[in-house]
């Protein structure tokens, strides 16, 4: 058993057990206010997969090029589906990369001020 003070701690898996190499883009386009200088050069690289960026839906949801899949048009597994909740955080972080509104908001929200304050967070822009 390894605690968190041990020295020689492991690189932890991931909860549900060992990264299978999956990758959902949408995630990705949601980190954009956080890490721009690396979510636009892997969206660049996104769309160069052919992952379906400028189709009615946006990208796919998932893929994972390590799962060769027989008679897939990339050889390896993309998600066939579309999830209208991925949206939703690639709308907002594109806008609050682009603006800061959401953040300005929030900013401005007594209620969700009063919670963090309440919570226990201070400094930043509190």
């Amino acid at each position: 058993m390894l605690s968190a003070s041990s020295s020689t701690t492991p690189l932890a898996a991931p909860p549900f057990g060992p990264d299978d190499g999956t990758v959902a883009p949408w995630v990705v386009v949601a980190s954009l206010p956080f890490a721009p200088e690396i979510v636009i050069p892997a969206v660049r690289h996104f769309a160069q997969l052919d992952l379906g960026m400028t189709r009615k839906y946006g990208f796919l949801p998932s893929f994972n090029q390590s799962f060769a899949v027989e008679g897939s048009p990339t050889g390896w597994w993309v998600s066939p589906y579309h999830f209208g909740i991925d949206q939703g955080p690639v709308v907002l972080m594109i806008e609050n990369y682009l603006t800061g509104l959401l953040w300005d908001i929030m900013r401005h929200c007594s209620p969700v001020v009063t919670g963090l304050r309440r919570a226990g967070f201070t400094g930043g822009w509190l």
